[in-house]
């Protein structure tokens, strides 16, 4: 992809690729970070499970007083005995699966990724796509400026 670009701005410096920096590198890089926000990604549907599966919990207390209400006692013994704030998986409530992936898989993923790229590219992120943006954006067109200060030609 290469950092020359042909337009008269460019890139800020948080998003110029250091001097040595090969093309692979920045590639590999990028890879890198890709699959971080994939997992930031996952991260966030584990988070949604935490969330959904809470609100049901919740919500059974009213279905619990509902079948009461309806004289239905044995079904609403049975929903909070067997139900109502149960693990979702040996041991575990949603929050604690949270936590184990936090601390097992996100954070050591998060800290590596992190210390490539300080290594690798003196911390500079998102280079990859700095890059493609320079190739791909038209030049003088007022909704292709490079940075937010960049002045309309």
């Amino acid at each position: 992809m290469g950092a020359t670009h042909t337009h008269d701005d460019g890139p800020d410096r948080a998003h110029q690729r250091p001097d040595g920096v090969t093309d692979t590198t920045v590639e590999a890089l990028g890879a890198l970070s890709k699959a971080l926000e994939t997992t930031e990604r996952a991260r966030g549907h584990l988070y949604s499970l935490h969330q959904l599966t809470g609100t049901a919990d919740l919500q059974l207390d009213r279905a619990v007083e509902l079948l009461r209400a309806a004289g239905h006692d044995g079904w609403a013994d049975r929903v909070q005995r067997e139900i109502l704030g149960r693990n979702v998986i040996p041991g575990h409530w949603t929050f604690q699966i949270v936590e184990a992936y936090n601390a097992t898989y996100y954070e050591p993923f998060k800290a590596l990724e992190a210390a490539a790229r300080d290594e690798l590219a003196d911390g500079k992120d998102h280079l990859y796509e700095a890059e493609m943006k320079e190739t791909r954006r038209t030049g003088g067109h007022p909704d292709h400026t490079a940075r937010p200060d960049t002045p309309p030609d």
